[in-house]
């Protein structure tokens, strides 16, 4: 049971575009793409600022496509946009007090995909730190703190939730200390994301259902993301529209995103507007070494997809 509907036009389409893809690049293997894409009809009911309430809108229909929307993907920096929501849901139940470091924090894991920022936010969200290795009685203690995230998405009642893992930082070298014994010896305790899981809270986030409307608005705001070649970051490193799905959009478009890279995979996940098209968001992921330094192939399924959403009746 999924949030969205899966009907004939849209299978129809997105598997004409994954074979586009495989067809374009012929190296990616069936296993190293995942995609979930959600289309919204009229009357639209996202980036309204949350005129809905929670109930009417899930149980309004929307339509999607999924491709291997369900298996569990190390997700990068996408993981970013779960503590992003896990921080203002604390902050609304008043479980942590804002402050200025922890706004800067906010922004700056999101907008620039800090690693560092990341860090300080899930110390804030578990009450844990990082440091050298622990005695066992403690680190059990510290290791149930670093699993409230998980708590939190279980507690939500989501199917795609049930089998994602957010409770690790984002690292540039990887983990030290109690943080590497933290992800198993074989890192079997890494974060995993699905696509499916990833749309359904990109989805409550647009529309204006996440935690609250107005932290919704908030959180649209930290995703909003420019076209415009002089806005972009001057690192091509921090700038998370080239090489990603933004770069695959007309200039008239309006997108909201965050994109998670390593050297293993490239991901994204985005809600778009283009003028007189309807709205539709949008998660892909993709692993494999040659695939993860790809700078075409997101932006060449993202062109595709605006191209099917321009056809649609």
């Amino acid at each position: 049971m999924t949030f969205f509907n899966q009907e004939e036009q849209l299978e129809k389409l997105g598997n004409g575009i994954l074979e586009a893809t495989w067809a374009e690049f012929p190296t990616l293997a069936r296993n190293q793409i995942a995609l979930t894409w959600i289309v919204y009809d009229p009357p639209v009911l996202v980036n309204t600022g949350g005129a809905l309430t929670p109930d009417a809108f899930w149980n309004h229909p929307v339509r999607g496509f999924t491709y291997r929307g369900l298996e569990r993907i190390y997700p990068a920096s996408v993981v970013k946009l779960f503590y992003l929501v896990a921080v203002q849901e604390w902050l609304e139940k008043g479980m942590v007090q804002t402050s200025g470091e922890l706004e800067r924090a906010m922004g700056d894991m999101i907008i620039d995909s800090s690693n560092d920022a990341t860090s300080l936010i899930v110390d804030i969200l578990t009450g844990t730190t990082s440091g050298p290795e622990l005695p066992p009685g403690p680190f059990e203690t510290w290791k149930q703190q670093r699993h409230i995230v998980n708590r939190y998405y279980q507690s939500l009642g989501w199917p795609e939730m049930e089998s994602i893992n957010v409770c690790q930082k984002t690292w540039c070298d990887g983990p030290y200390g109690r943080e590497r014994a933290f992800y198993g010896q074989l890192l079997e305790n890494r974060n995993m994301l699905t696509t499916n899981a990833t749309a359904r809270l990109l989805h409550s986030i647009v529309g204006g259902v996440a935690v609250s409307s107005v932290r919704s608005q908030a959180m649209m705001s930290i995703l909003k993301r420019s076209l415009k070649a002089d806005e972009l970051p001057q690192d091509v490193e921090e700038d998370q529209i080239t090489g990603f799905l933004g770069a695959g959009l007309p200039q008239t478009a309006q997108i909201w995103s965050k994109a998670g890279w390593t050297s293993q995979v490239r991901h994204d996940a985005a809600y778009i507007e283009i003028p007189n098209l309807r709205p539709y968001l949008v998660v892909v992921f993709t692993e494999g070494k040659m695939h993860a330094k790809n700078r075409n192939l997101l932006p060449f399924v993202s062109q595709r997809i605006a191209e099917a959403v321009a056809s649609l009746n």
